[in-house]
């Protein structure tokens, strides 16, 4: 720990290797995934980097400090991905038919809803499965474009032109739908 304080990368490595098995197991035990564990262990590990200097050997073991920095990480990535939901199929339509709802709009106004809720639903169906999740991320649950390019472990330049084009092609999808 000492070493890692010093920001020597070789101490840092065999601490590393020394407790990062018994940390991943914590971290499977909490998230239940394996690359949810395996995100919450790397992030861990990156604040072990940045904070060895401030570890108190008077105050906890070096591995009891580790595992509540593990645990603290897994449950970060557990309410980030807590609502996560696949957008496919039906589990989409419903997302999209929800959103769109609104509980005081009278009957005439929920039917136009439904119509066009339905046809963004079918427009977004004929994207690409991978565009289709990076749209549904960034729009419908609200995260950035760095937020998506992390969670689908993608560069971020592929991700924003994933969402342009598949913002394009919604477009073109829409009003084909409006005028034809």
């Amino acid at each position: 720990m000492r070493g890692a304080a010093l920001k020597d990368a070789v101490a840092f490595r065999k601490l590393y290797e020394a407790s990062s098995p018994r940390l991943y197991g914590l971290a499977l035990r909490i998230l239940r995934r394996r690359e949810l564990a395996e995100e919450a262990l790397q992030e861990s590990f990156v604040a072990i980097w940045d904070h060895a200097r401030d570890y108190q050997e008077g105050l906890a073991a070096p591995m009891t400090w580790m595992s509540t920095i593990v645990r603290n990480k897994s449950f970060d990535v557990l309410r980030r991905h807590r609502h996560e939901a696949e957008l496919d199929g039906v589990e989409f339509d419903d997302a999209v038919m929800a959103t769109l709802r609104d509980p005081v709009a009278s009957p005439a106004d929920l039917h136009q809803l439904s119509s066009e809720a339905k046809a963004l639903a079918a427009c977004m169906a004929a994207l690409d499965e991978q565009h289709r999740h990076a749209v549904g991320l960034a729009f419908f649950h609200d995260l950035s474009h760095s937020e998506v390019a992390r969670r689908l472990a993608l560069p971020l330049g592929t991700v924003k032109t994933w969402i342009r084009r598949s913002l394009v092609r919604l477009h073109d999808c829409l009003t084909g739908r409006r005028t034809g």
